[in-house]
């Protein structure tokens, strides 16, 4: 985007929410959170990531997702260094068998079926595209053996719920996306075979790392995939998924993770639990998106980009503003008060404010937001 002049507009400091950080990734993290890693002094950072200090963390790790998302029995919990974008090469090595699809409705929407394509070992992945601002909806073809969702579309601030297609082949798994939603999003694990994220969103982590919640069908057919497997492929060490579960059963990584990252994480999720878990957690991300939604709908020179109410992601508000207002001046403005990330996503290109309201954001703050909008639109003539 272009550079445009910032004015030189102070917000009133009653006006300013408690904290400013409102980005899409990596998110707001709790200052409590970072207290807490910081008491622990000399141990637990700098330990090895095999003795019990920091296995016993990830242990609470995988616990804490099982209960969070109330995984059935048989569900296991696998973690592995690298994010969501590493995550679509091990999946293309070890989930899908033949051919997936996709339904892309945005960036990161499109990023797994760009991986799957690009793999020599797989069949051209079917691909059903919809306008930014909407989401498609999953079509039964067959011979696929994955179908590939994405919970929340991160670019566009578009959500779609989660179910698997009726009368999908037999053994056709569901692979969602779920690197904004998890945490913030409800969802049946029921309705998915692999649901899978990482920590620097809902989870106010950093980056870095991905998890992934497996099926039993998914667990086969990890085994059936990996090298040595009734249809065995190689792969490289670490993008094998079986070898990353095969760690996780011994709450470790295959290689060397970020130990702060699995103390934040750890920090983030056991206080959602102990609110009330996944419904509170989604409960008071919904209760921000109503503020902020419901402040653009009355706004004279703002609004939802994304037109469906039932589309609208609870943890990533995306809002239009008219050509008056300058949106990248008006995000330069609350940057330059302390209120940072607002800017819209790089390459959907449009006149608008991206919000991040994951569940460590306090929905006064979201209220603050629009307040502070409202001052500065009128002075940036």
């Amino acid at each position: 985007m272009t550079t445009v002049p910032i004015p030189d507009i102070r917000i009133p400091a009653q006006l300013l929410p408690g904290d400013g950080r409102f980005g899409c990734g990596p998110s707001k993290v709790r200052p409590e959170a970072v207290e807490a890693l910081a008491a622990t002094g000399t141990a637990y950072l700098g330990t090895s990531h095999r003795q019990p200090t920091v296995k016993g963390v990830v242990a609470r790790l995988r616990t804490g997702l099982a209960r969070l998302f109330g995984l059935p029995d048989g569900y296991e919990v696998a973690l592995g260094n690298g994010g969501t974008t590493c995550f679509w090469d091990v999946a293309t090595f070890g989930l899908i068998e033949q051919q997936s699809q996709h339904l892309v409705f945005g960036e990161f929407s499109s990023k797994f079926a760009a991986a799957a394509g690009a793999a020599p070992h797989l069949r051209d992945p079917d691909v059903i595209e919809s306008a930014p601002g909407t989401h498609p909806v999953a079509e039964v073809r067959p011979g696929v053996d994955l179908y590939a969702l994405t919970h929340n579309e991160t670019s566009t601030g578009v959500c779609m719920e989660i179910r698997r297609p009726d009368g999908a082949d037999a053994g056709a798994l569901v692979a969602v996306d779920a690197t904004s939603a998890a945490g913030g999003l409800r969802v049946d694990p029921g309705q998915f075979d692999v649901y899978y994220f990482a920590p620097q969103k809902c989870f106010a982590s950093e980056g870095g790392l991905w998890v992934a919640l497996l099926s039993p069908a998914a667990v086969e057919r990890v085994g059936r995939l990996r090298p040595g497997g009734a249809a065995g492929r190689w792969a490289p060490a670490s993008l094998d998924l079986a070898i990353a579960l095969e760690n996780s059963r011994l709450d470790q990584t295959y290689n060397t993770p970020a130990l702060a990252t699995l103390f934040l994480f750890v920090d983030q999720l056991e206080w959602m639990l102990k609110n009330g878990g996944l419904a509170w957690a989604a409960a008071r991300s919904e209760r921000s998106a109503g503020i902020l939604y419901g402040w653009a709908e009355s706004s004279k020179w703002a609004r939802p980009f994304v037109a469906d109410p039932d589309e609208r992601s609870p943890v990533v508000g995306t809002i239009d503003f008219d050509e008056s207002v300058p949106a990248q001046a008006l995000s330069g403005v609350l940057r330059a008060n302390g209120i940072v990330d607002t800017e819209s996503y790089r390459k959907l290109g449009r006149n608008q404010l991206r919000i991040g309201m994951f569940p460590a954001v306090e929905p006064a703050d979201v209220e603050a937001l629009t307040a502070c909008i409202d001052y500065v639109v009128p002075r940036l003539d």
